[in-house]
């Protein structure tokens, strides 16, 4: 009788499968319970996501409520006449502090309206409706862009007169608030400046009293390019999308599309287009509900926003809220199976204990070689071969910043993102030259302590290192206490000649205002003076081969330092050479002072005075 042979296994592996066996019922019996209550607390968190987004469309379309509320409260608002210009004041005041609007306006019955835009130009708009024809004044203010503060920029640049057929009162949001007696929201239509699609938020308002004339109606507007990068901004933070749909159902805003609506349409095609269609089957108290569509499951949330009868539709894939919960899962079950791979999660955890830390260190060395050594974070490790290699980084960062303190870094940056090679060489090319010097620093050097004098002359450098890189100069060098400035190179600009010309007053300015700290502290003042000229030099890394430095060399280098030492000359601060003149095209004032003898030149130059701009003094 032949022996049966039985399969054989041993206590270990009876308790191991046991083990398995119960750790993947509990896993299991775990996941079909998590998945209905999580169906639930999914559709809880979608609904939360949208309330927040709606509570800041809400937040957003009230701050169009606001700023009109307040110039419906002004005692003296009016589109014309003495108290125009105070009401202009206060609308560009509230303007300046409600980024979200593009624009205010008042009109009354009468045709007359004030308008201040901030988009597409600052600009106080005066609108008079006459029989047959609309007069117009148009004041333009400084844009954001120019820096100051809202005061600042309210001065007048400049003034054009107009006439056109723009009528206030043929206007749908005028029409539209004065036929229905209260606040109203447009529907969206083309902005008259901004020729964009937007909406108004229009409130008219009462007569004072029976002699206080026709009855106002104040306005803001807003873009639904703003609409559409507010909406985009605050549904990207959650898991799914928005969209803003009008009263008629038209797309005013949608999260999952980039760019600025350019005209009105329904939601057709997509995701949102046949969510739309689905919302209109349901009934109007359910506002909640799941939507199939393109073969995956949407949690979709719509609602209402009051005053505006819009609707807000938001839309989650259901699997981006259940995902999280199925990897929770898998790694749970990989956790009661980690006894099986735990050699493999050991060399894994090795291994990028080695790599990260050289990930880093590689990005360490790629900052320095792009000069970028401020801050350089520190790589710890464990292995004393990488932290070697990080104390050797840091110390070559260390010495390149204490270096960076002797070289044009941004020039150095800008040769090599062009495609320079740093090594001898030169072009020609047409640059605008500046020397400024300080007038009389022999003799302020003889009467002040040495340190009193190093401090001073820092302050001016730094202030006038400021200055011109906000106009887009490079500081070529500085020479004792002046310093020679190039505009046009390294980087070419468009015009040179104006932004030297902006950056000397600038520059006479800011030691204005230094120079008054100066003397009310008892120092000396450094009255400054500066040359300008426009001309071809040769312009290039110069130098020997082992010390090199981004210059200019050429008879206008000669012939700017010359201009500005006429100013000692003629009394004046900054002097122009005619070329730099006839670049600033009439943009900024000058007084032509004629021909003069140039040191060391046979050949005169016609030379002019940059006149410094004098603000108007505020009541």
């Amino acid at each position: 009788m032949s022996r049966v042979r039985r399969l054989r296994v041993d206590v270990g592996t009876i308790i191991t499968l046991g083990v398995l066996g119960q750790a993947a019922l509990l896993i299991g019996l775990g996941y079909w319970g998590a998945e209905r209550i999580v169906g639930t607390l999914a559709s809880s968190v979608h609904r939360a996501d949208h309330q927040r987004v709606e509570d800041r469309i809400r937040a957003f379309l009230d701050r169009s409520v606001t700023v009109a509320r307040t110039m419906a409260a002004a005692p003296t608002l009016a589109p014309a006449g003495r108290d125009s210009d105070d009401s202009a004041e206060l609308m560009w005041a509230l303007l300046s502090e409600a980024p979200e609007l593009d624009s205010v306006y008042v009109a009354d019955a009468a045709g007359r309206m004030l308008m201040v835009l901030r988009y597409p130009q600052p600009v106080v708009r005066h609108i008079e409706r006459l029989p047959g024809v609309t007069h117009e004044r148009w004041e333009f203010k400084r844009p954001e862009s120019e820096g100051g503060d809202a005061r600042t920029r309210f001065v007048t640049q400049r003034t054009a007169l107009r006439q056109s057929q723009y009528d206030p009162l043929a206007r749908r949001w005028y029409q539209q608030a004065v036929g229905r007696q209260h606040a109203i929201w447009t529907e969206p239509y083309v902005f008259d400046a901004a020729r964009e699609l937007g909406v108004t938020y229009a409130l008219p308002l009462p007569p004072f009293d029976k002699t206080a004339g026709p009855a106002l109606v104040v306005a803001a507007d807003v873009t639904l390019g703003r609409l559409s990068d507010f909406v985009r901004q605050f549904s990207r933070s959650g898991l799914g999308d928005s969209a803003l749909l009008s009263a008629s159902g038209m797309v005013l805003a949608r999260s999952d599309q980039v760019g600025v609506p350019e005209a009105l349409v329904p939601p057709q095609g997509g995701v949102l287009g046949a969510l739309a269609q689905q919302l209109r089957r349901q009934p109007p108290e359910r506002r909640g509900f799941d939507a199939r569509v393109g073969g995956q499951t949407y949690l979709v949330q719509a609602s209402t926003v009051p005053a505006t009868g819009w609707t807000l539709l938001s839309w989650v894939p259901e699997r981006a809220v259940l995902g999280r919960l199925r990897d929770g899962v898998v790694w749970g079950f990989a956790a009661a199976l980690a006894f099986l791979v735990l050699m493999l999660l050991m060399s894994w955890r090795v291994a990028r204990g080695i790599t990260q830390p050289i990930e880093r260190l590689a990005r360490n060395a790629r900052r320095i070689g792009r000069l970028q050594v401020r801050k350089l974070p520190r790589v710890n490790s464990r292995l004393l071969e990488i932290q070697h290699l990080d104390q050797a980084l840091d110390d070559s960062a260390r010495g390149l910043q204490a270096f960076m303190k002797f070289a044009p870094v941004d020039v150095v940056n800008q040769l090599v993102a062009q495609g320079h090679t740093l090594r001898p060489g030169g072009e020609s090319r047409v640059l605008t030259i500046m020397f400024v010097d300080v007038r009389g620093f022999t003799q302020i050097a003889e009467s002040v302590p040495v340190e009193q004098l190093v401090q001073q002359l820092t302050r001016f450098f730094n202030i006038a290192a400021r200055v011109i890189a906000s106009f887009g100069g490079t500081i070529d060098k500085f020479i004792g206490d002046g310093l020679m400035v190039l505009w046009g190179a390294p980087l070419e600009l468009t015009r040179p000649e104006l932004q030297a010309c902006r950056a000397a007053l600038a520059l006479q300015r800011a030691m204005d205002t230094q120079n008054a700290r100066w003397r009310r502290s008892g120092l000396p003042e450094f009255a400054i003076g500066i040359g300008i000229h426009t001309g071809p030099v040769v312009a290039g890394v110069l130098g020997a081969a082992d010390r090199l430095a981004y210059t200019a060399l050429g008879d206008s280098v000669n012939v700017a330092s010359r201009v500005e030492g006429l100013n000692r000359q003629l009394g004046t601060r900054i002097l122009l050479s005619e070329t730099t003149r006839a670049g600033l095209d009439g943009r900024l004032p000058t007084r032509v002072i004629g021909t003069m003898p140039l040191r060391g030149r046979q050949t005169p130059l016609d030379v002019a005075e940059l006149l410094e701009i004098v603000e108007p003094a505020r009541p």
